[in-house]
């Protein structure tokens, strides 16, 4: 799903980055960035903080918080979608860290509402606060600490969303979780990588979703099971990271971009209109047609073929990225 971001929001995050490793050894940032995405991609929940102090939270912010804000931006635009004239009049981040999903709130949906981030590391609460005294929409943002897991307690909101975090925690840390952000909002919006493992876990979490009376929006086109057989293969989608100076300087490399892979849900207790399907796979463009894999409403997961006798609909085929809707709603009017 490679949606533009918002480019006020985005180019307002790239900036606040732009000096937080000032003064810190290139060497020394992608020493740090590494050992901490190895802790974050680990099958290993841990009980204390992954990111311990300033240095850990500047090197891991300044590379991970562009790619985590396109994932759940994407996200959040195909939820909105789905929910057509409906903005959160309040936002929770379970798990924020920095505060990433936080700032994709912020470029989905116009204007200022109460913003509440927690975490369990201080020292990235710290750095969040920080970064979001440049962006209007989040100056006034509370940033507090919290153990995630079990003991949570959520106050009410419009919106609950939980980024990168489920990895982290117990089975029952995970559940617990979940069912929390189900007794206390609207809407929840929940991001995991784009990998086997994260899949599983977001479908786990979808399942509880669903159970408690939500309706997914997205990326389904249905609440119904996942037509996906467990162990052949899992929903993934891709959002497209600019790569600044500052990542070329943790990670090297010249590429200007790189894609981030991540699997989501995006579930309400609103009225819904999702998708009449889903794009689950890169188009296949060939001479003449476009070959769409497709999760669709039945449930089902099938593969279609757009050809040029289908006209306007063959154009907008051509145009059709992973993760869209499709047929598109402009194709549907």
């Amino acid at each position: 799903m490679n949606a533009p971001a918002s480019l006020p929001a985005a180019d307002s995050l790239r900036a606040a980055l732009s000096g937080l490793l000032d003064g810190i050894p290139a060497r020394q940032a992608g020493q740090a960035v590494e050992r901490l995405i190895g802790h974050y991609r680990g099958a290993t929940p841990t009980d204390a903080p992954i990111l311990r102090d300033r240095a850990d939270v500047a090197a891991y912010a300044a590379y991970r918080m562009p790619a985590t804000f396109e994932a759940v931006h994407a996200a959040l635009l195909a939820f909105a979608d789905a929910v057509p004239g409906w903005a959160p009049g309040s936002h929770v981040d379970v798990g924020g860290g920095t505060g990433a999903a936080a700032w994709a709130v912020s470029a989905t949906w116009d204007g200022q509402r109460p913003v509440t981030v927690l975490d369990w590391a201080a020292p990235a609460l710290d750095l969040g606060r920080e970064l979001a005294a440049g962006h209007p929409a989040l100056r006034g943002a509370r940033w507090e600490r919290a153990r995630i897991g079990s003991t949570l307690t959520l106050e009410p909101a419009d919106l609950v969303t939980v980024s990168y975090v489920l990895n982290e925690l117990t089975a029952a840390d995970r559940a617990a979780l979940v069912d929390a952000a189900a007794g206390a909002a609207r809407a929840v919006v929940i991001v995991e990588p784009g990998t086997p493992d994260g899949y599983a876990r977001m479908i786990e979490a979808r399942d509880r979703l669903v159970a408690a009376g939500f309706r997914v929006a997205a990326p389904c086109p249905h609440s119904a099971s996942c037509p996906i057989v467990p162990g052949t293969d899992w929903c993934h989608f891709s959002a497209r990271v600019s790569r600044s100076s500052l990542h070329r300087q943790i990670k090297g490399g010249t590429l200007a971009y790189e894609d981030e892979k991540f699997s989501y849900v995006a579930a309400t207790r609103l009225p819904v209109t999702p998708a009449p399907a889903r794009v689950v796979r890169k188009p296949q463009i060939r001479k003449g047609q476009v070959l769409l894999d497709l999760c669709e409403t039945d449930p089902a997961l099938n593969r279609t073929t757009v050809t040029k006798r289908h006209g306007a609909l063959y154009r907008a085929a051509r145009d059709t990225d992973w993760g869209d809707p499709w047929p598109p709603r402009s194709a549907q009017d």
